[in-house]
């Protein structure tokens, strides 16, 4: 049965921030597992670029005595060049965490918004964030 022009726009609300808090769950994840994953490209390239001499030439002791110009611009090479590897195996391990969580099966359709007696989840899809007695088989192609 059809809801009313009001409760519609409320379920709507209610989905919607639903929906958006899962969003910034899984961008918070993933900028956490990125973050951690390439810290040491990170570090590597702010090391390169603080000692080379036409980019920010610092007066740290390590810029002068270990760190020439040649020195700095391999740490940056270094840097860029492992980044790729490290970009895989983040994504790697967002896409396995986000699977293993369910997190993007917990997306809410508007269509309960529409009509009463819609259910927090649908048919195959359980997930910690859906309601209970729904069927904990997750099918790739519902």
């Amino acid at each position: 049965e059809p809801r009313s022009p009001w409760c519609c726009l409320a379920w709507t609300l209610v989905i919607g921030t639903v929906n958006s808090l899962v969003f910034l769950l899984n961008l918070l994840l993933m900028f956490v597992i990125f973050t951690i994953v390439l810290l040491p490209t990170i570090v590597v390239v702010y090391f390169g670029f603080q000692c080379h001499s036409q980019v920010l030439h610092s007066s740290a002791r390590y810029c002068k005595s270990i760190l020439d110009d040649n020195s700095s611009s391999a740490l940056i090479i270094l840097g860029f060049v492992i980044m790729s590897p490290l970009l895989v195996v983040a994504m790697a391990i967002y896409c396995s965490l986000a699977r293993r969580l369910r997190l993007l099966v917990c997306f809410q359709p508007y269509s309960l918004a529409l009509y009463k007696g819609g259910r927090w989840c649908r048919r195959g899809e359980g997930a910690p964030c859906c309601a209970r007695g729904c069927n904990t088989q997750l099918k790739a192609w519902v």
